[in-house]
């Protein structure tokens, strides 16, 4: 956009009224791109053509295109939210959250008698069949009918049926496993047959609870008047439901019907999940996908409104993973179109709150399969992100850990992980150069100075230094936060800064910031994350700092006459140290292997001239 039509939209929307209202962004074709709604019309819509605003870049890309803008006061906030989703629906705005509905409908079929079959189809047909539907989800028919088929036993093979002749075929597998009553080999009256298949779609229409009191009363009855086979066939079919309700109750709800909603951002994506209850069982679940979202709290508002303006069926509870943007005012609007109450709520704990981080899981899992990530990595970031509340997912992490001896040879490991794994071709390590007397804040921030320095230098290339982290981590507290900082200042750099903190056993306990701490630990995600981040960039400086003193201890080795490279290593070897080499006599230096005793007096004259070396 340039400076010119910015500053005209600019005065156009400093000129709007303090009014609760509606504004449409319009393009230079005159079609409609964005329309969003405001509780004071000015201050929204002047925020959009502020100068020095932080959009993010969908936001961004939107006001680039806005060439002009409506709007339409109201008396309400309310009235606001009304007008904004009847707008949306009406004219579908490329920058809104847009649902895509093109699912179609889906149907149960029951086949003619006699030896009915239950089957799902996607179109009706005049063929003397029964259909029961529509439905919305195809999930939810092939769900259905597969329960049905099972519960019943009813024939779903393409074998030809008997027609109440016995026949001469073998029963299949179905059959020896109890799902199937055997129709082709002529071994159940089609009367019997048919009585399963009503069952079955009293079972589909009118679901298992009154299909259970139902069967329960028929089996005493049958009982009372000695019909021991029957009563065994219905105890059968009560038990096969029974055992159906056993296998799902991981995901059973107390609360008969809700919707299940979260969210879960990637790197260039997002995903909603929404898991469907019905009966206190999920009956369905949906994904959509969007790109980039500009603001969980938001998005999550205006998902919730594209959501259910195409759904006719609104559960009395909506139960999201976070904060919703004008709750108060989706509950009225919902509530009007379910005529009774609706309530939105956010779990922190028990049940619901399972639910919710199930629900993230395969959101998260959802995106993952498309990039081609692990959903367990994606998850973990996604927790990272909401935890240190981060605008975006962290995919590039950077981590730092200094590593000395008593403030001699102080190095310093920079490990790097993308996507929740280790970036090992971005690993990097540092001498330090300064004096320090062990003083790792100094340390740290001559590091991440140099470190800085050369993102300056090779900014250009977007690789290896000259890209930036989403997120850095330093091994140590608040007082190593607290020092980094100005050197992200100095540099004019936002990046996200926080420390890892241990425990007594040297496991990472919390997330130092610099005027305190965030526990992870309930964090079950996140908290593998971080710690594998924590301990692989310890073992790096820890590997460097020895791989150092290794070398500076060889150096010296090697200024004895008659020690070369071979000796000097077995040596190393055989002892561990130079304090152990100076304080061992000669005779276990002539245990080294290639060890002569001119060299052994030699090491002895050289190292006890090394008064105070400490090695």
């Amino acid at each position: 956009m340039s400076a010119e039509k910015g500053h005209t939209l600019r005065q156009k929307a400093m000129a709007l009224p303090q009014q609760p209202g509606v504004y449409i962004m319009k393009d230079a074709a005159g079609h409609i791109i964005y329309i969003g709604k405001a509780k004071k019309l000015k201050n929204r819509v002047s925020q959009y053509f502020g100068a020095g605003n932080q959009h993010t870049e969908k936001v961004h890309q939107m006001v680039s295109r806005v060439e002009n803008f409506e709007y339409i006061v109201v008396e309400n906030e309310f009235e606001a939210l009304v007008l904004e989703c009847s707008l949306i629906k009406q004219h579908r705005p490329k920058y809104n959250i847009l649902l895509k509905d093109d699912k179609g409908y889906h149907y149960i079929r029951v086949s003619p008698p006699p030896y009915s079959r239950l089957t799902k189809v996607e179109q009706t047909a005049d063929d003397g069949a029964r259909y029961i539907g529509p439905f919305m989800s195809s999930h939810t028919v092939q769900q259905a009918v597969d329960e049905a088929n099972k519960i019943f036993a009813l024939s779903t093979c393409n074998r030809p049926l008997a027609h109440g002749k016995k026949g001469s075929n073998r029963p299949c597998l179905n059959h020896h496993i109890n799902q199937c009553c055997a129709p082709c080999t002529g071994r159940i009256h089609p009367d019997a047959y048919q009585e399963r298949v009503e069952q079955a779609i009293q079972f589909l229409t009118q679901g298992s609870t009154r299909t259970m009191a139902d069967l329960t009363t028929r089996m005493q009855a049958a009982a009372e008047r000695l019909d021991f086979e029957q009563a065994a066939r219905l105890r059968d079919r009560i038990q096969a439901i029974q055992r159906l309700g056993d296998k799902q109750k991981v995901v059973l709800s107390h609360i008969p019907e809700q919707d299940v909603i979260a969210l879960a951002e990637g790197a260039d994506n997002a995903c909603f999940e929404v898991f469907r209850f019905a009966d206190g069982r999920l009956c369905d679940r949906e994904q959509f996908v969007f790109n980039k979202l500009e603001d969980d709290k938001t998005a999550r508002a205006e998902f919730l409104q594209q959501y259910y303006t195409s759904r006719h069926r609104i559960p009395p509870q909506i139960t999201v993973d976070g904060p919703v943007e004008d709750t108060p005012l989706l509950e009225r609007w919902l509530g009007g179109l379910a005529n009774r109450r609706v309530h939105i709520v956010q779990p922190q704990i028990g049940e619901q709150a399972r639910l919710v981080d199930m629900c993230r899981r395969n959101a998260a899992e959802h995106i993952t399969q498309q990039a081609g990530l692990s959903g367990r990595e994606t998850v973990a970031l996604e927790e990272i992100r909401r935890l240190l509340g981060l605008a975006d997912t962290p995919t590039y992490i950077e981590c730092y850990d200094i590593s000395h001896t008593a403030g001699s040879d102080a190095v310093a490991a920079m490990v790097v992980f993308e996507n929740g794994k280790p970036l090992r071709s971005a690993y990097r390590r540092f001498r330090i150069h300064a004096p320090i007397g062990g003083d790792d804040y100094a340390s740290m921030r001559e590091v991440l100075t140099r470190r800085l320095q050369e993102y300056t230098e090779h900014k250009d290339n977007a690789t290896g230094f000259g890209r930036l982290p989403d997120l850095i981590l330093l091994d140590g507290g608040q007082g190593h936060v607290a020092s980094a900082l100005p050197v992200m200042q100095q540099f004019g750099l936002n990046i996200p800064l926080f420390g890892l903190v241990k425990d007594s056993k040297h496991r990472t306990r919390a997330i130092a910031l610099d005027d305190g701490e965030i526990v992870i630990n309930n964090r079950r995600a996140a908290y593998t994350l971080l710690s594998s981040i924590q301990e692989e960039v310890h073992r790096s400086a820890i590997r460097y700092h020895r791989e150092r003193r290794k070398s500076a201890i060889s150096s010296s080795l090697l200024n004895v006459p008659g020690i070369g490279p071979t000796r000097a290593k077995a040596l190393l070897r055989q002892f561990g140290s130079l304090r152990n080499i100076r304080r061992a006599t000669i005779e276990e230096l002539l245990l080294v292997k290639g060890m002569t005793r001119p060299a052994a007096e030699a090491i002895k004259r050289h190292l006890s001239d090394k008064e105070g070396y400490t090695q």
